[in-house]
């Protein structure tokens, strides 16, 4: 079985001996391994990839029995139990066109059960791509209901996480509380920066050189939670407001994607408002 521990607790001497006894107590093979001490907050940070003929509760059991002593917080999954994401969107299409690529030709390890969109403009494409789609109208007068009917979506549906591919839609503060360190969102900036609508308009009258996107988790506070990625594109003098809309719209994509498998694939830690990301 390839299974992936993630592990963080207070950093002290003992820990990487501890998970190692563990895995070989299971039988086990290490393919992969990083670790990490965040200083500031004095926090050890592991994940590691590994192969054993244990199931995962079973060796779970032996990892809590060998690290008692450190209190961590430890996650075991099988790398091959996909995880679950519900995908929001609204008009535009950039970032959910990628990430149905990417999950069409295996780049992405996740299922994508269901999209949801507060618009119907995306149903053909979403619905063409084989993925089931759903309109749920939002507006000020009902945005509880519409948030409501959401939450019951995402437990009927055993939802892992959720991806804001472009949602133009504030989540609640108990929303966005409820699951936090689940909701995936990009910014159309590199953060922080031009807020707002328009922004792209607003660099273009900065006459800006760099535009950029940032992936990141969605918080009560506007736009000012945990960074997973970011990444920029440069401008030349010459570039008109319509190529620059394109140039941040390829970088969103890429961001948002890279972000979303980083999650999949168990390789973020929050740690107070900051994330530790294994490449």
């Amino acid at each position: 079985m390839d299974l992936i521990a993630t592990l963080s607790c207070s950093d002290q001497p003992g820990i990487v001996h501890a998970v190692t006894s563990a895995i070989l107590e299971c039988g086990g093979n290490i393919i992969e391994n990083q670790q990490f001490t965040d200083v500031p907050s004095g926090t050890f940070l592991m994940r590691t990839r590994f192969e054993t003929a244990r199931g995962v509760n079973e060796t779970k059991r032996e990892f809590e029995k060998k690290l008692t002593a450190f209190k961590p917080s430890i996650t075991i999954r099988e790398r091959t139990r996909k995880k679950r994401g519900l995908i929001l969107v609204s008009k535009e299409s950039h970032c959910i066109r990628d990430l149905i690529y990417l999950h069409e030709i295996d780049e992405l390890p996740i299922e994508i059960p269901l999209v949801i969109s507060n618009h119907q403009d995306l149903e053909p494409l979403i619905k063409n791509q084989g993925i089931e789609f759903k309109y749920i109208e939002v507006d000020p007068k009902n945005k509880d209901l519409a948030e409501a009917e959401l939450e019951n979506i995402i437990k009927n549906l055993e939802i892992d996480f959720i991806v804001l591919a472009r949602y133009m839609q504030i989540l609640s503060k108990e929303f966005s509380l409820r699951y936090a360190g689940k909701i995936i969102n990009i910014h159309h900036s590199f953060l922080p920066s031009f807020k707002g609508a328009k922004p792209y308009h607003q660099a273009f009258e900065r006459g800006v050189k760099i535009i950029g996107a940032t992936a990141h988790f969605v918080t009560p506070v506007l736009d000012e939670g945990p960074i997973i990625d970011q990444d920029v594109a440069y401008v030349g003098h010459g570039a008109n407001l319509d190529q620059m809309i394109s140039l941040g719209r390829d970088v969103e994509r890429r961001v948002l994607a890279r972000a979303v498998r980083f999650y999949a694939e168990d390789r973020i830690f929050i740690v107070d408002n900051r994330t530790i990301v294994f490449h």
